[in-house]
């Protein structure tokens, strides 16, 4: 029967060591022109940015517009087209009655909810934008 090796001590619980460079805990350098900077003096770069946040504002402006306006343009057309839903009654209002005065308000809160959301992802796009170092 051969006897087992004797058993070592334990060893020194072991260190974790952070291996890094010295520079990683350094702040990094900011760009010498941000894209602030740009906008405040007016240059041309600045106004650049400019007409594009602009111009995403009024794109996403005119598009809940023409959607919120054409889906109440399409009522009229719709009953003119088919008289029939005109007889129906709900809660004791014509259909006509009903869409234009208890569904338009919901219809414009939605679109009202979602150009301040789409708004607001615009502008922090744009801040991120100008602020990227």
């Amino acid at each position: 029967m051969t006897t087992p090796p004797p058993r070592r001590p334990d060893p020194k619980p072991t260190q974790r060591v952070v291996v890094t460079s010295p520079r990683t805990r350094a702040p990094r350098a900011r760009r010498p022109y941000s894209g602030t900077r740009e906008i405040n003096e007016q240059s041309e770069l600045g106004a650049v940015y400019m007409r594009t946040l602009i111009r995403a504002q009024r794109r996403l402006g005119l598009s809940v517009c023409l959607v919120a306006t054409g889906a109440l343009a399409l009522l009229p057309l719709l009953f003119a087209i088919e008289p029939e839903l005109g007889k129906f009654r709900i809660l004791g209002l014509g259909l006509p009655w009903f869409l234009l005065c208890v569904a338009t308000c919901p219809m414009l809160l939605l679109a009202g909810w979602f150009y301040v959301r789409q708004a607001e992802r615009s502008e922090r796009e744009f801040a991120e934008l100008v602020e990227r170092p």
